[in-house]
């Protein structure tokens, strides 16, 4: 694949890079990144990604854009509340890029169709905004052997994690190490119900596209094996080791969790 002379000026400052180059732009070119939740946190990592050029970007929301969305979900505007959120994403990204392909899905994510979805991707966004969906993404990205990177916000505080249970070793942690399973129903609120700080989207999508941006180019520490929480009252990031759990039961060396199965809690992709 060669770059034409349109794409070498809008990519400039980016092939100038270390670590990147003509090769590097090529495979952001080549990649394919898939990303749950077309909200918060998927607005700004998607319209970064798309402006850097990553080739395929597929995104899946079943929801609606929505007047209370637009503090935080910038790929939306006023003229489309009412628009399904996936289909708002691609206009904002075609857009902003023509050069990369954006493939929405208006769906629930589910057991059953989650494989499929995500089969053509190489990596993974998670950008949603509730436990069962973001323990099925982590499981179904397990099983495919996928890279995830999860975002997730509340009130002011966000987290990101690089989740890599297949690597060389066999030694990095999957979400599960972190939190074996959901919590109960109702015991942590949503951003619906507490609020949340509209930039603060903003700080951890950012993140996670950079995140992204890294290991399809291959260069940097990544973050597999550590989470970042970021305190925006605080002005603070700080960076801690998970370890991975022994006794996980999906990446575990004695799994109970073998296949896909959905929380008792709605599925339904809305971005933070």
């Amino acid at each position: 694949m060669s770059l034409t002379e349109a794409q070498i000026q809008r990519y400039s400052r980016q092939i100038l890079l270390p670590g990147v180059g003509g090769k590097g732009q090529r495979k952001i070119a080549a990649a394919k990144v898939f990303l749950v939740g077309a909200g918060g946190l998927g607005s700004p990592a998607a319209l970064y990604l798309a402006a850097a050029g990553v080739g395929t970007l597929g995104i899946v929301d079943n929801d609606v854009v929505d007047l209370s969305n637009l503090q935080r979900q910038i790929l939306h505007d006023t003229p489309r509340v009412g628009r399904p959120k996936a289909d708002s994403a691609q206009e904002t990204m075609g857009r902003m890029n023509p050069d990369v392909k954006v493939i929405p899905h208006i769906a629930r994510l589910s057991a059953e169709n989650i494989a499929g979805l995500i089969a053509d991707y190489d990596l993974i966004l998670d950008g949603s905004d509730n436990f069962s969906t973001r323990f099925l993404v982590n499981d179904a990205a397990y099983f495919a052997k996928k890279t995830l990177i999860s975002g997730s916000i509340f009130r002011f505080e966000g987290q990101v994690i690089t989740i890599k249970p297949h690597d060389a070793n066999g030694e990095k942690p999957c979400y599960r190490c972190l939190y074996a399973e959901p919590p109960p129903a109702g015991m942590v609120p949503s951003c619906q119900e507490a609020g949340v700080l509209g930039v603060l989207a903003g700080t951890i999508g950012v993140l996670q596209a950079a995140e992204a941006l890294k290991e399809i180019l291959g260069i940097g520490e990544s973050l597999a094996g550590r989470l970042i929480l970021y305190d925006a009252l605080e002005m603070t990031f700080r960076t801690l080791r998970v370890p991975k759990n022994p006794d996980c039961p999906l990446c575990g060396p004695h799994p109970t969790i073998t296949h896909l199965v959905e929380s008792a809690a709605s599925c339904a992709v809305a971005g933070a």
